[in-house]
């Protein structure tokens, strides 16, 4: 078996290739240099312990085909007649020929699965599986930031009158979007994020019976011009 290992850089240099992680890279490469003439590995979980990669090494490199498995535990580097070409005084035929004998070589010299072959094995079964949940993962966290991305639009005039009238509510709709205009469409000190809370916060403030100061005087009362003034009475 020869001895020596080459990498087309077609390959390592895809974006498909360099996007995975480190780890999965390394293992790639350690399969690679350990595949016999043809390119199949029989001890990929040893070759695994070796170099510390992790299951999730493994699924990624078949995810991305890399690499090929099979329910007896052999893997295939998939790209390896692109990587490498043994002269014939060299070259030693696999040792797992039922294995090769599920595949063909494309136009592109890369190894397929024959049609109508079922390969799996341990790393595959659960692949799709996981991927899923990545997946999943991931469109949770885009929903999310799509939900703080979010911002905040005020409500037009008769979008705004139509919220009050359905809800027959005591609130002015000119006199509340000139006050939130002139304030930035604030509350308080912090941006407004519903402005339909804040309708419905004016019409309760609106509907309480305004109280007198039981410190004022009896001789005193409020003036119809608002509370807090007040005038003496005749």
């Amino acid at each position: 078996m020869a001895q020596r290992r080459m990498f087309a850089k077609t390959i390592i240099d895809s974006d498909a290739f360099l996007e995975m992680p480190l780890s999965s890279q390394t293992l790639y490469f350690h399969l690679s240099m350990r595949a016999d003439d043809e390119g199949f590995i029989n001890n990929p979980k040893s070759i695994m312990r070796i170099v510390g990669a992790k299951d999730d090494d493994m699924k990624l490199l078949i995810a991305k085909k890399f690499i090929i498995p099979f329910e007896s535990g052999v893997v295939v580097i998939k790209h390896w007649k692109i990587h490498n070409y043994i002269q014939n005084d060299r070259f030693t035929p696999t040792k797992y020929p039922d294995e090769k004998a599920m595949l063909s070589v494309d136009e592109n010299s890369t190894y397929q699965i024959e049609n109508n072959q079922c390969i799996q094995n341990g790393y595959t079964m659960d692949t799709q599986v996981r991927l899923g949940k990545v997946r999943e993962g991931k469109d949770s966290k885009e929903e999310d930031t799509k939900k703080k991305t979010s911002r905040f639009a005020p409500p037009s005039i008769d979008e705004l009158n139509s919220y009050i009238s359905s809800n027959n509510y005591n609130v002015n709709a000119e006199t509340f979007i000139n006050h939130y205009e002139t304030v930035g469409w604030k509350v308080g000190k912090n941006k407004m994020k519903d402005w339909k809370a804040a309708v419905r916060g004016w019409h309760s403030r609106q509907d309480k019976p305004k109280q007198v100061n039981r410190d004022v005087p009896e001789y005193m009362k409020p003036t119809k011009e608002g509370f807090g003034d007040y005038e003496k009475v005749d």
